[in-house]
């Protein structure tokens, strides 16, 4: 198997901004959104703010590594970025320890399971188990706010409370009628979820539905993610999810600290 050509050796340190190439081709692969398939070159300048004849020589680069696909005029996001998410040991772990308890937990409550963790100040999501016809606003890989969902709710409550400072500085925009964006609600909020074991948010981010997540603690006592059911309103059973949630809980920590020792 052929292994891919290495990134050009002209590629300098990244400091995030346009005037290195690193900075040029992170503005270019930011350009797609979670549901873009693929972007004209033009469309990329445009978004990503990057001359056309630069997007035109770096995505040359990018294509003959892999990190982008080219049919005809439009360009598509590459496979060798997938191979590479897939080697970031945290997540794989936490994922592949997660993913058959999640299995579990879906056929036990019939509604949707989600894996997530922290990254910066939104909650990004490792991974999905759901069912036809089920909720389908998030994706793996997709990002939500930490402010109004229950995935973000636990991780806020039971991680550093630098991280709430930093969320309850920012403007807190409403997603739905019922979204909570006043800092003293979530304040509430986030200690109740510290007296339960868990958080859970009604409405907040879709009309109908109710989310419910419990934090999932490493070896170190550190919160290293969250595990949550979301159901539509009507059929949720709160105390069924609590009791479901806290044994698959306590199952993926050992499991985590198990392969995390080999």
């Amino acid at each position: 198997m052929s292994q891919p050509p290495a990134l050009p050796a002209s590629f300098p340190a990244a400091d995030g901004g346009m005037n290195s190439v690193l900075g040029k081709v992170q503005h270019i692969l930011e350009a797609f959104g979670p549901d873009d398939e693929y972007l004209s070159l033009s469309e990329i300048a445009r978004r990503s703010g990057v001359a056309k004849a630069s997007v035109h020589r770096l995505g040359q680069e990018l294509v003959r590594w892999g990190v982008l696909e080219r049919r005809g005029s439009d360009y598509w996001l590459g496979m060798r970025l997938f191979e590479i998410g897939q080697r970031v040991p945290r997540q794989r772990i936490l994922r592949d320890a997660a993913r058959p308890y999640m299995e579990d937990l879906f056929q036990a409550t019939g509604e949707t399971v989600h894996l997530a963790v922290l990254d910066g100040l939104e909650v990004l999501y490792l991974e999905k188990i759901t069912g036809h016809g089920q909720v389908r606003p998030t994706r793996v890989a997709g990002r939500m706010p930490l402010y109004c969902t229950a995935t973000g709710k636990a991780l806020l409550a039971f991680g550093p409370r630098s991280v709430v400072d930093e969320v309850l500085a920012l403007p807190m925009p409403r997603l739905t009628p019922h979204t909570v964006c006043v800092a003293g609600l979530l304040r509430q909020e986030l200690a109740k979820a510290r007296e339960l074991g868990y958080a859970l948010e009604r409405e907040q981010t879709r009309i109908g539905y109710m989310s419910l997540a419990i934090p999932l603690t490493g070896a170190t006592g550190t919160t290293m993610g969250a595990l949550s059911v979301t159901a539509p309103v009507f059929r949720a059973d709160v105390k069924k999810y609590v009791g479901l949630l806290d044994m698959v809980g306590r199952r993926i920590t050992k499991t985590v600290t198990s392969m995390s020792a080999d």
